[in-house]
């Protein structure tokens, strides 16, 4: 969509560039390019219109709902918000993560890794792999999941049971593929029967070979693309995360370590509890996501990303073999120190794929997921933060209660919001290198989704909102009549509707 505008600071005639929505990604966001009559490229933003308002409606429940409550955030990541505010609960029944009995760990993090398995999977292979498989600026037509099994059937069909065996985890350990019940204040609510776990055990060979060849897939793929594949959309960062004590690769539990562009550790072994004394959160006008950034480093410096690229550049190693040699030969495009590339987020989730799959067959072999010990509890507090790595990164809940068990603060620190500013860099690097000076297309308009999906954003996730929200005022007189009545638009329209 292109408008004609004039900026309140300049005479100069500016035409307004909306890719609205964005696709192929969850929830509702919008980019805004002005351009000026050469079209040389002046402002790139991603704009996100949904409202933030779920810290506010959680208020005022008791605090077990919470992890049946905040899976509703998101359709494709509920584990994630589910385990994170459980580890929240639990601190308010007095039970801290090493003192959770071993068998609920161990199903939360089975949990955890069917999770992160199919939300990576379904990220990549059915809404990524259009972009990577036909072209950036292919036709509309093959961008979609339906043109790659046409065209890839193996990769298409793999891609679909990769997904469907992650589910069927959270199935098993939860009850139901999407917003089941697992983990309560203190443990989990069941355990696997021996019937789960030799279903799960009879194809998770051919998962980890599948998810073996998804990495080489990636790999092939982001390396016969050189140099344009390191180039597009990259910015130098600093990086954020779990990490286990002794630098492996975490999901579940760990330290919060932060390392800079170059590799330098800015903090490590931080215990999450304390995040409000490292992370701030900024606000601005044209977005209602925030902005989070390292206190010690400020504004401007300390922004930071998040997700598979960060896990895989703060990590010393990862734990399992198979993605231990994966991650080896992926740190060499960074010369074995630092990956920037923003589309190695996908390589960097593949190699994620195939640890999940390789924890996942070590965990059905522990006989702790079919013990009946699965519940504990200390002495009761009135604070609890939960984190986790979620798919999309680290993910932090925070919660208040009062002497009647009732939620009176809460605060959510979502991937997507932490990485909110480095897609808005990636966007305004595509913006700037690729589509400034030339006559705009939607294929060619696409470049700035591609570097947008790179990150698996979750907006709805980073915003609590369903779809557009825009702020209506009513004025009633006495008797109850509508008198008048305004409409402000996401877009910053105003509407006067009598």
């Amino acid at each position: 969509m292109y408008e004609n505008l004039e900026t309140a600071k300049s005479p100069e005639k500016l035409k307004r560039v909306v890719v609205d929505p964005v696709s192929r990604v969850e929830g509702h966001g919008k980019v805004t390019l002005l351009l000026d009559e050469n079209n040389k490229v002046k402002q790139a933003r991603l704009h996100i219109v949904e409202f933030r308002g779920f810290e506010r409606f959680i208020q005022g429940r008791p605090y077990w709902e919470l992890p049946v409550l905040v899976q509703r955030l998101c359709g494709i990541c509920p584990v994630s918000h589910h385990l994170a505010a459980a580890k929240a609960i639990d601190q308010l029944v007095g039970v801290d993560p090493e003192n959770l009995p071993p068998a609920a760990d161990k199903l939360r993090r089975l949990l955890h890794f069917g999770q992160v398995l199919q939300s990576h999977a379904l990220h990549f292979f059915h809404l990524s792999s259009p972009d990577l498989l036909f072209g950036f600026e292919s036709e509309i037509s093959q961008r979609n999941i339906i043109a790659v099994l046409n065209e890839y059937p193996d990769i298409g069909l793999q891609g679909v049971k990769l997904r469907k065996y992650g589910q069927e985890v959270i199935r098993r350990v939860s009850g139901k593929r999407i917003h089941g019940t697992g983990a309560i204040a203190g443990g989990m609510n069941k355990s696997l029967t021996k019937s789960e776990r030799d279903y799960l055990q009879k194809d998770i060979k051919q998962i980890i070979a599948w998810a073996q060849g998804s990495v080489a897939l990636i790999k092939k793929v982001h390396c016969s693309n050189l140099p344009y594949y390191d180039d597009f959309a990259t910015i130098p960062s600093n990086y954020l995360g779990l990490v286990k004590e002794n630098g492996a690769l975490e999901f579940y539990h760990g330290g919060i370590r932060a390392k800079d562009a170059k590799g330098k550790i800015i903090m490590d072994q931080i215990d999450y509890c304390n995040y409000n004394d490292y992370i701030h959160e900024e606000v601005r006008s044209w977005t209602y996501m925030k902005f989070p950034y390292l206190t010690a480093l400020g504004k401007e410096e300390g922004w930071y990303r998040v997700g598979p690229l960060a896990r895989l550049n703060n990590c010393d190693f990862i734990d399992t073999p198979l993605a231990e040699q994966a991650r080896v030969e992926f740190k060499q495009q960074g010369n074995g120190v630092m990956v920037h590339s923003t589309l190695a987020f996908h390589w960097a989730r593949l190699i994620e794929v195939l640890h999940c799959a390789e924890s996942i067959e070590s965990l059905l072999n522990d006989a702790d997921i079919m013990s009946s010990d699965l519940v504990t509890q200390g002495e009761k507090r009135f604070e609890g933060v939960g984190v986790i790595e979620a798919p999309r990164g680290t993910l932090f809940h925070h919660y208040e209660v009062d002497e009647n068990d009732i939620v009176t603060k809460a605060n959510l620190i979502v991937s997507t919001t932490s990485n909110n500013r480095g897609m808005n860099e990636s966007v305004r690097q595509v913006a700037a290198e690729y589509l400034s000076g030339q006559e705009l297309t939607e294929p060619l308009l696409n470049n700035l989704e591609v570097a947008i999906r790179a990150y698996d954003p979750c907006l709805s996730c980073a915003t609590h909102a369903v779809g557009k929200m825009p702020l209506q005022l009513e004025l009633v007189d006495a008797e109850g009549q509508i008198i008048d009545k305004l409409i402000k638009h996401n877009d910053g329209q105003i509407e006067r509707n009598l």
